[in-house]
């Protein structure tokens, strides 16, 4: 009593407190979360003499009588210490050492037994922290409670082995006498273990209507593996529903054919075989019903999957052909950009071409301008070649110092106005300005002059 007493005031606390608190979720369900009481040791295991019964309707055995237990140390950190359990307790995918405490941290995975018949993990759980009062309706109840609860005051009688584990074998026949064995009938199952297959039948009954509820709530692949271990789940025991209806009917059948005996009894028995031939086969009808609903929701999920990958898909082309629009577009404008910079060079060039022609041109002009010159103004009229070594008479006329000497011989009058040559000079103006504009004539011309120079200064040396 000071137990339930104790449990009933950390109840009433916990509606009232808003406060967060670790647990373990159950991976793929929104029920059956463990939660973690602080200063007590938490049980795990298939017995009846601990905090939390777990019983595998895939695989009996998977889970030990005692499994694993978990404890909050000094320092507040939570452990957990696999008690020589048969399959082990796993963290984070590492089975952990028996007997030994393995510190937990926040997001582990616990996983408790190993995978059956090649599927997940049936039992597996994530340490989280979360606050009571969203997570209340998740939570498992405490076995413990529930089994003292449910007690007698006064037992002498030990509990046999089928009360304080569950069975996996079918109910056992005992008759009234040895003799008589047409009055078989099942063993009655402890009370105990009557409640649990009651409550599991109950909790597999409304689990489809709450999590149909909830469907909203968790995502998209959590709710998907979920319905899938649902419908595993009820598939095996729609076959165990069919297995026990086989059996009250060849029970009914052996009755009807047996000789008449005992006739009030044998008619009591039928009533119940048929009684409970009749719940088994509502049962079993409410399962197929309920299995068809999950093969229907499973359908609809892979369909609303499949559309929502083939949205996915449309979606990410329509962003690929989009970015390649985009890459297209930003070629062609750098395309028009280089256009337009090669034509730009193109007209620069062109219009560098026309200058240098025009430079090209005038040069020509100013050459041909300045030949023009140097043959009617710097030209001496009796050699016809350009002034060397110029002199100018009295007469202002100007001759080649050479070419006059020479007709000087022959006359001593100006060629050009018929005046007596009185007197001539040396103009070094003019010879300066001829060599200046002989640098600019052609190497023919420039050659031509050079050797008349040679020509008259070899003649000037003979004299």
């Amino acid at each position: 009593m000071e137990s339930v007493k104790t449990e009933s005031a950390a109840a009433e606390e916990d509606e009232c407190s808003d406060s967060e608190v670790l647990c373990l979720m159950r991976v793929g369900r929104n029920s059956d979360w463990l939660r973690l009481f602080d200063n007590t040791e938490i049980t795990v295991g298939r017995g009846v003499d601990v905090t939390y019964q777990l019983l595998s309707p895939s695989c009996p055995l998977m889970i030990s009588r005692l499994h694993c237990t978990l404890k909050k140390r000094e320092d507040g950190r939570w452990t957990v210490t696999d008690r020589k359990s048969l399959n082990g307790v796993w963290v984070n995918g590492n089975r952990i050492p028996a007997e030994e405490a393995f510190q937990l941290k926040l997001g582990d995975s616990i996983q408790l037994g190993v995978p059956a018949f090649g599927s997940s993990v049936e039992f597996d759980y994530i340490l989280v922290q979360r606050p009571l009062k969203d997570i209340r309706h998740c939570l498992a109840k405490e076995h413990r409670a529930v089994a003292e609860a449910y007690t007698p005051k006064k037992s002498k009688r030990k509990l046999s082995a089928e009360e304080v584990e569950p069975s996996t074998s079918k109910s056992k026949l005992y008759c009234c006498s040895s003799a008589d064995k047409i009055f078989a009938k099942p063993c009655p199952l402890p009370s105990i273990k009557r409640r649990q297959r009651l409550s599991h039948t109950q909790s597999a009954e409304s689990g489809p209507s709450r999590q149909a509820q909830e469907v909203d709530r968790p995502s998209d692949e959590s709710r998907t593996s979920c319905d899938v271990d649902n419908l595993q789940m009820y598939s095996q025991n729609i076959l165990l529903l069919r297995e026990q209806v086989d059996d009250t009917q060849r029970q009914v059948a052996s009755l009807e054919e047996e000789p008449q005996k005992a006739n009030l009894l044998r008619e009591e028995q039928v009533r119940e075989l048929q009684t409970q031939l009749e719940t088994l086969r509502a049962k079993m009808h409410r399962m197929e019903t309920l299995e068809k609903s999950f093969s229907e929701t499973k359908r609809q999920l892979e369909a609303e999957k499949t559309q929502q990958q083939e949205e996915l898909l449309k979606k990410q082309l329509d962003e690929a052909l989009q970015e390649q629009k985009k890459v297209i577009d930003e070629l062609s404008l750098s395309r028009q950009g280089f256009e337009e910079i090669l034509l730009a060079k193109n007209k620069e060039l062109e219009v560098t071409k026309e200058e240098k022609e025009k430079a090209r041109a005038q040069k020509e002009e100013v050459v041909t301008q300045v030949t023009e010159v140097l043959e009617n103004e710097l030209q001496c009229i009796i050699c016809s070649e350009l002034f060397i070594q110029a002199v100018i008479l009295n007469c202002a006329h100007s001759f080649c110092c050479h070419c006059i000497q020479q007709w000087r011989k022959k006359k001593n009058e100006c060629p050009i106005c018929r005046q007596t040559i009185l007197s001539q000079t040396r103009c070094l103006a003019l010879d300066n300005c001829i060599d200046g504009m002989v640098e600019n004539l052609s190497l023919d011309m420039k050659a031509r002059r050079q050797a008349l120079i040679t020509e008259r200064k070899g003649e000037s040396s003979h004299f």
